[in-house]
């Protein structure tokens, strides 16, 4: 209720479970329950708000109006459907809980949620609901101004490996040489060397070209270093390195500096605690921000040990190969833990678009036409539109220039603004 009340639509509310309370009270009020206690705005209410655990639910989606939801309660409500319920279910991760088929990596597959099953990944439900609401209850408390969220637009910059040749020491050096040579990749050793020997500048290093660029657009932007140990999947420069000390303070004097996971880290704390400790020597400031190598969110597990490191938000919420709304919303919340169930002192901000996702469209006009047609949907309930780029993808040989449409699509907010 506070969420949807004072965070999305910008109103107190207070809650009572007491009936002369409620009767007594001499403005506007909502009954969340079976049944009304008199002709007040009525929200029939589902089971699930007042269950604990986790139970197997059949759940039918319908239409209000064009907009897909759930929880229906037929014409016995002043609103078609439990808000309050199916909100509940897409922000918890309800599914997330229930028995799934896992993806390589221990992720939970877009293909198996609900919103992919019925087709509304791609819509922000709830905040859509929650300006339908609002149009519903301003028709009853004309009185009443109920808010909106302004549009923001957020750049989250994955820097999982700072350079592709630099700093990596002469036993990766030769190893890299050697398997570019086994696979006849005779460019790549010339590029390896010319790089090392000053000739070149090495291919992940956009971080001058970003700053300037962020500069000249006033893009909000967030970086994720990866500071963990050296495994199969976390391969970037030593954390020790002094150059790359260097470059993570050149960057933290512009913009917010954070920790990106590490594979392993996001099911251990005592790693994770340690990754952290390690920014926090750097940049010598507070870590408060996280979020997962490849998208390794492991729910609930991931988010309790971020709160126990010190974390107080997380951007993971996302899909690494669709672009869209994993949790139906586009708006921050609070995450609430339905093994323990808490509410978690830890903010969400889910992701709409990551660059893996675009790789996938035949160009990049056709990858920015999508991201357009996503953030005209935010632009129309007010909310934050998140995507997540990485430097290492960007020499990648796919049909979509992903650096160019970084560039394009921060000088497309720049120019439309943020809010319609």
């Amino acid at each position: 209720m506070k969420h949807v009340f004072k965070n999305m639509l910008q109103t107190e509310v207070a809650i009572t479970a007491k009936v002369e309370d409620f009767i007594a009270h001499t403005g506007p009020k909502i009954t969340y329950t079976r049944h009304p206690l008199q002709n007040e705005f009525f929200v029939r209410s589902h089971d699930i708000l007042f269950e604990q655990g986790i139970t197997t639910l059949e759940i039918n989606v319908q239409s209000w109006e064009d907009v897909p939801c759930f929880f229906g309660i037929g014409d016995k409500g002043s609103i078609p459907f439990d808000i309050f319920a199916a909100s509940f279910y897409l922000l918890s991760r309800y599914e997330e809980y229930l028995p799934h088929v896992k993806d390589e990596h221990g992720r939970y597959p877009a293909r198996e949620s609900l919103a992919w099953e019925h087709g509304f990944l791609e819509v922000p439900v709830i905040d859509y609901w929650v300006r339908k609401l609002a149009v519903a209850l301003s028709k009853r408390f004309p009185e009443e101004n109920f808010g909106k969220r302004k549009t923001g637009y957020v750049s989250v910059m994955d820097i999982a490996v700072a350079y592709a040749y630099r700093k990596k020491g002469i036993i990766r050096t030769l190893a890299g040489t050697l398997m570019d040579i086994t696979a006849f990749k005779i460019n790549k050793v010339l590029e390896r060397y010319m790089v090392l020997l000053g000739l070149k500048k090495d291919p992940y290093d956009y971080f001058e070209e970003l700053i300037e660029a962020h500069k000249k657009y006033g893009t909000e932007a967030l970086f994720f270093f990866l500071l963990g140990d050296y495994s199969a999947f976390d391969k970037n420069i030593p954390y020790n390195k002094g150059s790359f000390r260097t470059l993570i303070k050149s960057v933290a004097d512009y913009h917010i500096v954070s920790l990106m996971m590490s594979y392993y880290a996001v099911n251990d704390v005592a790693r994770l605690k340690k990754e952290r400790k390690r920014l926090i020597n750097i940049i010598n400031r507070p870590v408060k921000r996280a979020r997962a190598r490849y998208n390794r969110l492991l729910i609930p597990d991931t988010f309790k040990d971020e709160v126990e490191a010190g974390f107080n938000e997380d951007y993971t919420m996302g899909y690494s190969n669709f672009p869209g709304f994993r949790a139906g919303t586009c708006t921050p919340f609070h995450f609430y833990d339905i093994s323990y169930e808490i509410q978690l002192p830890l903010k969400i901000n889910p992701f709409c678009v990551q660059d893996s996702a675009l790789t996938a469209f035949e160009s990049g006009e056709k990858a920015i036409a999508k991201m357009q047609e996503l953030y005209s949907r935010i632009q129309q309930v007010g909310g934050d539109f998140i995507t997540v780029f990485s430097n290492e993808r960007w020499i990648e040989e796919t049909q979509v220039n992903l650096r160019n449409v970084y560039m394009r699509w921060i000088a497309y907010v720049a120019e439309n603004g943020t809010d319609e």
